[in-house]
């Protein structure tokens, strides 16, 4: 087994050293690695960001969102919360346990007199609360195993970012399951940090194994911090990639109401869009409609459009403020 130590926080830099090691490193070997990301919500290869995220809530908070290349479910990180990944030689995926790579690390949480146990859906649970999720992709004929560990997180902000309004929106996107999680740290003997965790996780996953550690090389380094700049930080990859979808919403203000509806390519762009309601000047709208068809549906765009614009052409006494929020929120 080849331990790789990643002291990274950045979300971006860490899934795109998943992809690197997954699909470009011909290592025989079982990998296995630790890291942590400064707050984010990181969403499935399958997903929507305006179905998952809170989008409001983790702009006003500074959280940044990621896509992953693994299927499943949205999960928020902060620096308490610790991750795992696996990456093993395999020859068929259809033929694959993936408990056999998430068991052993309910074996290290259980000899720590964690009393964890893994479901059907491959969660780790302790109590009957979720504190670790799981996802996998399989490329080159590498399986790559990956999850969450909630040793410390806030909860509330957890919570919050993934608060999202449904019923707005019409995609065929994956979802997410809702769970009730915790905290690991709640069900512990004794009281630890994360690093001590962190420690402790190694060693309860090495016992009576032999690895070698790897440590990333500057052609390492260079080659992921590319790919997380060229791709997992870009719109295209967080946004673009989500599957065609449709937003319906209603604003109601001190003098009347606009309802908004916009029909969204796979690629991220506009198709379809229309202001309708006792607000909206119905002889010009058709031409703000225009500036916005076929661009990207990405908040930066709007504010751009809006700054070189008179509004109260289109609308009446509604400010740009607003129109943002009845658009994206």
């Amino acid at each position: 087994m080849i331990f790789i130590k990643n002291d990274s926080t950045d979300p971006y830099f860490n899934i795109a050293l998943e992809e690197y090691f997954l699909r470009n490193l011909d290592i025989k070997d079982t990998i296995f690695s630790l890291s942590r990301n400064k707050p984010c919500v990181i969403i499935g290869k399958h997903q929507n960001p305006y179905v998952e995220v809170n989008l409001k809530f983790v702009l006003e908070h500074g959280i940044l969102v990621a896509r992953r290349i693994s299927g499943g479910g949205a999960v928020c990180h902060d620096l308490g919360n610790l991750n795992f990944m696996f990456i093993s030689q395999v020859d068929h995926f259809d033929t694959l346990d993936i408990k056999t790579y998430i068991f052993p690390v309910v074996q290290a949480l259980n000899k720590m007199g964690i009393n964890a146990q893994l479901s059907d859906r491959n969660s780790i649970t302790i109590d009957g609360k979720k504190i670790s999720g799981t996802a996998e992709a399989f490329a080159n004929k590498k399986l790559l195993c990956h999850g969450t560990l909630l040793f410390d997180s806030n909860l509330n902000i957890l919570n919050e970012a993934l608060k999202t309004n449904k019923s707005k929106i019409d995609s065929k996107s994956v979802n997410s399951v809702p769970s009730e999680v915790g905290n690991i740290k709640d069900f512990l003997e004794q009281e630890y940090d994360i690093e001590t965790f962190k420690n402790k996780i190694l060693e309860n996953i090495f016992v009576n194994k032999s690895y070698k550690e790897y440590t990333l090389s500057e052609i390492d380094i260079e080659n992921i911090e590319k790919l997380a700049k060229e791709k997992f930080s870009t719109w295209d990859w967080i946004y673009g990639e989500s599957p065609p979808f449709t937003i319906r919403n209603l604003m109601q203000l001190p003098n009347g109401s606009i309802a908004f509806k916009v029909e969204v390519e796979r690629d991220g762009n506009i198709n379809k869009i229309s202001f309708e309601g006792d607000l909206v000047n119905s002889s010009e709208i058709i031409h703000f409609e225009k500036l916005l068809q076929g661009k990207k549906y990405y908040i930066d765009n709007v504010i751009d459009i809006l700054k070189n614009i008179e509004i109260s052409k289109y609308f009446v006494n509604v400010t740009p403020e607003e129109l943002i929020s009845l658009m994206f929120y």
